[in-house]
């Protein structure tokens, strides 16, 4: 049991709170973190400190981000962590990263992200992704899942394809409900989120990559020729090399390039 486990605080549905208790679990979490001192180490929702505690004893100074007021108010009157910690009571989906970053202290961001928020938090996250070095996410199994999976596959969504085009994404460990406070429903894993620093087979525009990801993965029992028939026609699919009567799931990351590509440069496709 951890030294800081529950002392009185309860979890709040709300926030989606989970709170790790267990030791092992945690110490091989900081390992794969691997914090050293003078690094620019973000966490998000330190909750009672399980990884706050360790990472700071590796590390030295780190921010924190947390909206819970309560806990936000446990972090600055801890007898040990308050001296190490600037804390960010905000709303870590609004909250601006990149504002923490320097040019040689790129940003290293952790967390027990809240699973009711994971995914829009992922995609606030990898919009700062420029000054990012890496980040690690405990997060329900099923979303790491989704984020690693490569197409042909049913996990395989927007999520993969965002994250992917953007990150080097590689699950590191799995986590039973027994490492937690309350006990979640799910399984949890470990990822780590490496942006790419450059990318080889690049978008003209990522918000057209997300939208036409949007559309494909909304009906995504659809044929391609039917989910993007506002976009592109069968003919001009055909012209790209993709067959009309593959799913969403069949295509590739770089299919999906290829396409939104495709509709950034034939706006009149978006209007009939």
């Amino acid at each position: 049991m951890s030294k800081n486990s529950h002392l009185g605080h309860q979890a709040k549905k709300r926030f989606g709170q989970n709170f790790l208790h267990n030791e092992a679990v945690i110490s091989q979490i900081v390992d794969a973190i691997n914090p050293e001192p003078n690094e620019n180490l973000i966490e998000i929702g330190p909750g009672l400190g399980a990884l706050t505690e360790p990472v700071i004893e590796r590390a030295g100074d780190i921010s924190v981000v947390e909206l819970d007021r309560d806990l936000a108010h446990r972090l600055r009157h801890h007898p040990f962590l308050a001296k190490h910690l600037t804390i960010y009571e905000q709303d870590a989906l609004k909250f601006d990263f990149g504002s923490l970053a320097s040019p040689d202290k790129p940003l290293r961001i952790f967390g027990n992200l809240p699973y009711n928020i994971s995914t829009p938090l992922i995609f606030h996250l990898l919009s700062f992704k420029d000054k990012v070095k890496d980040m690690h996410f405990m997060l329900q199994k099923e979303v790491v899942e989704r984020m690693a999976a490569g197409h042909n596959c049913k996990a395989f969504g927007r999520l993969s394809i965002m994250t992917q085009y953007q990150c080097q994404v590689m699950p590191v460990m799995e986590i039973g409900p027994e490492a937690f406070q309350p006990p979640p429903k799910v399984d949890s894993a470990i990822v780590r989120l490496i942006p790419h620093k450059s990318i080889k087979n690049p978008v003209n525009n990522l918000k057209t990559l997300n939208q036409v990801c949007l559309t494909a993965f909304n009906q995504r029992r659809k044929t391609i020729r039917n989910s993007f028939k506002k976009l592109i026609s069968a003919e001009q699919l055909s012209s790209l090399g993709l067959d009309p009567s593959l799913r969403p799931e069949n295509l590739s990351l770089d299919d999906y390039i290829a396409l939104a590509n495709f509709v950034d440069e034939h706006p009149v496709n978006k209007e009939t």
